[in-house]
């Protein structure tokens, strides 16, 4: 007892207590050395090429590239060209990846992309690289200009952008002439399921915060707007904080990035409000605290209420005409340690690009990648 006391409690037994061989160890077979050796990995690096025949995911999966390889090639490839819209039949792709094996030839976790590469007949070449940047040596797919293949930070809210009033001073809209009658009423477009979208009691019917071409477009303004020449906004100037974006009533709104509601409620002019607080920011504040707002939502989505946490991509509300609103839109605004900032070129928008001395590093392993796949090729 003295011996196995001594063995789970990690110290060395005495030799007068040494068990005799037949008795074998208390823990385990006495099998470890050939356990060890059966199981000893070592890594592997892989590829596989192949000819886009139908779709390029059953492609790809008949090339026998594994399934978790192929969905992160995929995902990755996607960011540098619009896979759906741009691959055809005849396209061809090239994938290398890295696989653990024990010493018996047996797979062993999940095998890891490197590198990928797709050449199509409509965009050219296209390729992305595994590769570890910046300070905190985070391991990253990149393409091959340097530009990271993970989603922005954040994203703007709506599918489809058309920007009807930009960032920074402007007239205010309901301090223009009325011009034209009445505007028609708009018809309720909205997905199936969504909320019955309601006017808010504060519209201006005969106010536009848009150029009347465009107003009637967007079913804003009665066309006989036409005929009146458009000789730019008049009264008072007031400071826009964020950007309109012009989309039918009831339209999906996606949250910009992850992150926790903060508020949902009616709120004066903004109407039907959503805040959504993202990033916590750095303490030597050059990485800033981010938030977004969305407005004159025409409802809430299911669930949305302070302190619930979202994905970017989720839907938050629907677009609406409450609040101070001449017209259904959605009011956008991106806060910097609670400063508006210019969405359109806020650089949370934009995918994180290497620069410097690591760009230079990446385009030598981008060379050392391809130089690779021209040997196999050679001793094929």
């Amino acid at each position: 007892m003295a011996a196995l006391a001594a063995l789970l409690c990690g110290t060395v037994a005495s030799p007068a207590f040494a068990l005799p061989p037949e008795e074998g160890w208390p823990l385990g077979c006495g099998c470890q050395e050939s356990q060890i050796e059966e199981n000893l990995p070592f890594t592997r690096a892989l590829a596989a090429t192949g000819k886009v025949s139908g779709s390029l995911e059953d492609s790809v999966a008949q090339a026998g590239i594994p399934a978790a390889v192929a969905t992160e090639a995929l995902a990755a490839l996607g960011a540098g060209v619009d896979l759906g819209r741009v691959v055809r039949d005849g396209d061809r792709f090239y994938v290398r990846y890295e696989q653990t094996f024990s010493l018996k030839g047996n797979p062993i976790g999940v095998p890891r992309l490197l590198w990928a590469e797709l050449r199509s007949a409509a965009k050219g070449t296209v390729s992305i690289h595994r590769f570890r940047a910046g300070k905190d040596g985070t391991i990253a797919l990149w393409l091959a200009d340097g530009q990271n293949t993970a989603a922005p930070e954040i994203r703007l809210p709506l599918e489809n952008v058309l920007v009807s009033s930009g960032f920074g001073m402007r007239a205010d809209p309901f301090d223009q002439p009325a011009r034209g009658g009445p505007r028609p009423a708009t018809p309720a477009a909205r997905p199936a399921g969504g909320p019955q979208p309601q006017p808010s009691p504060l519209t201006n019917p005969a106010t536009l915060n848009v150029s009347p071409e465009l107003g009637i477009k967007l079913g804003l303004a009665p066309a006989g707007l036409a005929a009146t020449k458009y000789s730019g906004f008049r009264g008072t100037m007031a400071m826009h904080e964020g950007v309109d974006l012009a989309a039918p009533m009831g339209t999906p709104v996606r949250a910009a990035g992850d992150g926790v509601i903060k508020g949902a409620e009616m709120k004066g002019g903004y109407g039907n409000w959503v805040e959504i607080e993202h990033a916590a920011g750095s303490a030597d504040a050059k990485v800033p605290k981010l938030a977004t707002v969305y407005g004159h939502l025409s409802a809430f989505a299911a669930g949305i209420a302070p302190g619930v946490r979202v994905k970017q991509g989720d839907v938050i509300g629907f677009v609406g005409s409450t609040g101070r609103s001449t017209g259904p839109h959605l009011h956008f605004e991106i806060l910097q340690n609670g400063r508006p900032t210019n969405p359109m070129v806020n650089q949370a928008l934009r995918r994180e690009q290497l620069r410097g001395g690591e760009l230079l590093r990446f385009k030598k392993q981008v060379a050392r990648d391809l130089k690779d796949r021209e040997r196999e090729a050679g001793a094929i």
